[in-house]
């Protein structure tokens, strides 16, 4: 999405939004209820993925949600879609699929012309505005490959051919623990170009019981289209706009270059622990998380807590930890834990 270096934040000399910008502000927290409402028709609980969901969508970022099998990342993903008035597709990922079903491939037509024969594209299911791609870790990582760019970029290069994919473009993957038989680690370079890597878990006893109730009779809820591609995109040029002050980029950084063992800013424990720290696109996507986080909360400056609240979303799966750490029962989302532990009190 985002490429590794942006321009200059402005500076905190002034945070005064325009009154345009408060009003739409407001409008993206108003909407945000109505997005969280709209859901609660077919998902039961999951505030807090469904708040990450809803980041990831308005920071222009993608979203990978990890979690066992049944339990509805596929059902939540698909209601997100059905709330935008956008394309969706949704790819399944097998381990047979090949790179060519998922971007397309040139097929020979008859061009209709002295029954002359030409090459024509046929697109794939990358090209839609919501990919969701399903058990993403259930195929090869050459094809997981294949979304590298489109995610990166917005475009697909096929035979030597580049075709631009229309904005707003997300990918919100599933994945299931990579412990589970049939499964592939994704590759770091593909973990790094997902924004928010979002934990699933199993819901309460009184959840599961409303499941079991909401289920199983015969109605399915229908759900309203609440924005369009060029609403979504303007409350995303909105995030953008949205004031940070100084401190918290000094904050995102320090954070982020605390995982990276070889730095001296690394605690004696992250270098025992840690193999490999998060990169530049961390930085990134803590900012634009804590924005993204202030404008649907209906607040118009960013603020530790929201830098905070997407901290783990952002870091987990882009520290690796050691087999020490392992040994040790140390996993990354305890070392981001323990990372902002020692960022409270400093």
């Amino acid at each position: 999405m985002e490429d590794s270096t942006l321009a200059p934040a402005p500076t905190s000399s002034s945070f005064e939004l325009p009154a345009d910008d408060v009003a739409a502000i407001d409008e993206l927290g108003k909407t945000y209820q109505a997005f969280k409402a709209e859901l609660s028709k077919a998902i039961v609980g999951q505030e807090a993925v469904i708040e990450k969901l809803a980041i990831c969508l308005f920071a222009r970022g993608h979203a990978l949600l990890m979690g066992v099998p049944g339990l509805a990342k596929t059902l939540l993903i698909s209601s997100v879609a059905r709330t935008f008035d956008l394309s969706f597709n949704r790819i399944q990922f097998t381990p047979d699929l090949m790179p060519a079903d998922i971007t397309g491939t040139d097929i020979i037509q008859e061009s209709g012309v002295g029954g002359r024969r030409e090459f024509e594209f046929v697109k794939g299911p990358v090209f839609a505005n919501i990919v969701l791609a399903d058990e993403i870790n259930r195929a090869p990582a050459k094809t997981q490959s294949a979304m590298l760019e489109a995610m990166q970029e917005l475009k697909v290069t096929v035979l030597g051919k580049t075709y631009d994919l229309q904005p707003p473009f997300f990918v919100l993957a599933t994945q299931n623990p990579v412990e589970q038989e049939g499964t592939y680690p994704l590759p770091e370079a593909q973990l790094d170009r997902f924004m928010f890597l979002i934990d699933v878990d199993y819901p309460s006893a009184e959840e599961e019981k409303q499941i079991a109730r909401s289920t199983t009779g015969t109605a399915r809820p229908q759900l309203d289209h609440l924005l369009d591609g060029p609403k979504v995109m303007a409350f995303q040029a909105l995030v953008r706009r949205v004031p940070v002050p100084d401190h918290l980029y000094d904050l995102a950084v320090a954070m982020v270059r605390k995982t990276r063992p070889g730095l001296p800013e690394a605690p004696a424990w992250v270098k025992d622990y840690v193999a490999w720290g998060a990169g530049p696109r961390a930085v990134q996507y803590l900012i634009l998380g804590a924005k993204a986080r202030a404008a649907l909360q209906g607040r118009y400056m960013a603020s530790l807590d929201d830098l905070e609240a997407v901290a783990p979303a952002v870091l987990g799966h882009r520290v690796i930890t050691n087999f020490a750490a392992e040994s040790q029962g140390m996993n990354s989302k305890r070392v981001v834990q323990r990372l902002i532990e020692e960022m409270r009190q400093a």
